[in-house]
């Protein structure tokens, strides 16, 4: 949020949507704008394209309290209504939508007005927030696959992880020496994480702020992306052992036959690797789970449920990355979708494509450092 508040000037915002997963609100939102607004008269003189805090605080809505249900919608929200008029608008450029969080609200706006698509340009943070609101990608990837796309599962972590991390530029170094003192923004920057930059979500900002949007596969601060590829979705119709295979970021379905006497869901979840719940589904006779697994490795679960036939029972998947085979193939269902290089060049370790980020760091960082400075003093 500071880097995109300090870098203002540069885009026609539009709305600041609080969506799942996790606690935060509308609230916090409003809360970082408290220290925008002490810093605005200062960014002001720098340029006239900053918005006004009574403007930003009219553009924030809550979106979705609770992830979607299996369905991958549920009802519209503030937020979710607010991205249909947003993209409603008579302006001939298309509407940004930078997902930080679950992508919920955005299924939700395309499920209530699926007229909106073409005017979406959609940069999603997936990984773990795709893992957290894998029905509502779910549904947009079945029900709206002409959706212009960027699936950052991984590229997103060359913010963070690679490029130059010496001095000034580590992680651990950047906020004391290029934020403190920077206004109230800058002092805000400073209490979080100990300190410590993450910033997984900036380079849905930086892409903005210096690519070609519409070309995703050319080189620019939010990283270069190529076509996805079909056969990211995998169903089972039992439970499975370490010698099945999905792919990694992909959608893993189970389909189980509801026990004898079992006619609900029963409290029931699927528990992956010992910590991530996925609630039980019933229909008919069957009961289904949904997942997206973030890692390449192997996945065990367990069934923990009220239903004494359930419970208990356990398995395990591995991950892997897709097959070459498929990556040479676009697909023609979604021709719009664009997903992290898995070229070996393009990686960062284990973080395909992170390196199309971590190669820009020294660069977006300084002028990160650059922008702050306006927030300490009015332009001379």
């Amino acid at each position: 949020m500071v880097h995109l508040l300090v870098s203002a000037d540069q885009f026609d915002l539009e709305g600041l949507i609080s969506s799942p997963y996790g606690p935060g609100r509308k609230q916090h939102i409003l809360e970082v704008l408290a220290h925008y607004e002490r810093d605005v008269a200062n960014l002001q003189t720098y340029s006239r394209g900053y918005p006004t805090p009574p403007a930003l605080r009219a553009m924030s809505k809550q979106g979705a309290l609770e992830g979607a249900g299996w369905s991958g919608f549920a009802g519209a929200t503030e937020g979710s209504d607010w991205i249909i008029r947003c993209a409603r608008q008579p302006d001939p450029r298309p509407l940004w939508v930078l997902v930080w969080g679950g992508i919920d609200d955005v299924a939700q706006a395309l499920h209530d007005a699926p007229d909106i698509l073409p005017r979406l340009r959609v940069y999603f943070i997936g990984g773990p927030n795709k893992m957290w609101s894998v029905h509502a990608y779910h549904y947009i990837a079945q029900h709206h696959p002409t959706l212009w796309l960027i699936e950052a599962n991984s590229t997103y972590r060359g913010w963070f992880v690679g490029g130059r991390q010496d001095g000034v530029w580590a992680n651990d170094g950047f906020a004391a020496a290029a934020l403190t003192g920077r206004g109230a923004l800058g002092d805000f920057f400073t209490t979080q994480l100990g300190g410590r930059i993450k910033m997984g979500d900036s380079p849905s900002v930086a892409y903005l702020l210096r690519a070609k949007p519409e070309d995703p596969t050319s080189d620019g601060w939010g990283g270069r992306f190529v076509r996805t590829w079909d056969g990211r979705f995998t169903a089972f119709q039992r439970l499975t052992t370490t010698a099945d295979q999905v792919e990694a970021f992909g959608v893993v379905e189970f389909t189980l036959p509801l026990p004898e006497g079992v006619t609900r869901a029963a409290d029931t979840r699927m528990v992956f690797d010992n910590r991530i719940p996925a609630l039980g589904e019933v229909d008919g006779g069957v009961i289904r789970f949904r997942f997206s697994p973030r890692d390449a490795k192997v996945w065990p679960y367990v069934i923990r449920s009220a239903a004494a036939a359930l419970d208990g029972q356990a398995g395990a998947f591995t991950a892997v990355q897709a097959s070459l085979e498929k990556v040479r193939q676009p697909s023609l269902r979604q021709p719009n979708w664009w997903i992290d290089d898995p070229a070996p060049v393009a990686a960062e370790g284990v973080h395909a494509g992170a390196k199309s980020v971590s190669r820009w760091r020294e660069e977006f960082l300084r002028d990160f450092a650059l922008r702050m400075e306006r927030c300490r003093s009015p332009k001379p």
